[in-house]
């Protein structure tokens, strides 16, 4: 096929469309990034597209949480174009704001139907402040489209005050873990998980998750930034020659799924 056509919806606060738009450029993919207010007038239609994107940023302002007036909007103006993404299997993608909808949209963790009440929510950070630092990411899943087959663990920064993971049950960390839906982890400098400890852990999220996907494996959402380290020289130890936990393979990952469709 042609390189796939990447949705990435523009709301007002979001800031990382560009971001995005150029890691998936660099995948391979076509983005094309569209207002939502122009998606709402159907000047274009969502089906002409094979990925969809979320991007970070603070959508309306967070004004009445994180992420909160974004899912309201998919649930009421696009339920159905969100539907049909989902449920058709294309690659879709929720970063930091992103991710914060997808999740209070109740699209993800993904086993209710979308507007429904949600099992899972991203609250304050544990240490009540905004974390933006560096974090190193564990791929985890290999149900997720976007993380299978990768073994290099990513690095890449966070920059975020509402980014802690938290499921209503325990007993549903437990599922997430035995579905292989806990796409990616906060690691430590050993390679480990962080086990809950501060910074590699920035936000106290249970698991240490830092992404999760849907059951079906092709929704994808995460609170760190991956769309910022595609290139070597973002790499805050670039100049002392390191080379190493690009986002890149991530949203190649996505491109070559959407190529299989």
């Amino acid at each position: 096929m042609p390189s796939p056509r990447v949705l990435i919806l523009l709301a007002n606060g979001t800031n990382r469309d560009q971001d995005a738009a150029q890691a998936f450029v660099e995948a391979g993919a076509d983005p094309v990034i569209l207002p939502l207010n122009q998606l709402r007038s159907q000047q274009q239609s969502w089906r002409e597209f094979h990925i969809l994107v979320l991007p970070g940023g603070f959508s309306y302002g967070d004004a009445l949480g994180a992420g909160k007036l974004l899912a309201l909007d998919l649930q009421t103006y696009f339920a159905e174009e969100v539907a049909h993404f989902v449920e058709s299997g294309k690659p879709v993608i929720g970063i930091c704001n992103g991710f914060q909808a997808l999740v209070k949209a109740g699209i993800l963790p993904g086993d209710r139907e979308i507007g429904r009440l949600p099992q899972a929510t991203l609250t304050h950070n544990a240490r009540g402040s905004f974390e933006c630092r560096w974090v190193t990411l564990i791929p985890s899943s290999q149900k997720c489209v976007w993380t299978r087959g990768l073994s290099e663990p990513v690095e890449c920064p966070v920059a975020h005050g509402e980014g802690r993971f938290v499921l209503s049950d325990p007993e549903q960390g437990r599922l997430a873990q035995e579905h292989d839906q806990v796409a990616l982890v906060y690691a430590a400098p050993t390679g480990l998980p962080a086990n809950g400890e501060y910074p590699y852990n920035p936000n106290g999220s249970s698991l240490d998750i830092a992404g999760v996907c849907n059951p079906q494996g092709n929704v994808l959402g995460l609170m760190p930034h991956p769309e910022n380290h595609i290139f070597p020289y973002q790499h805050p130890l670039w100049t002392r020659g390191a080379r190493r936990g690009s986002g890149l393979p991530l949203f190649a990952n996505g491109v070559a799924h959407a190529r299989e469709l």
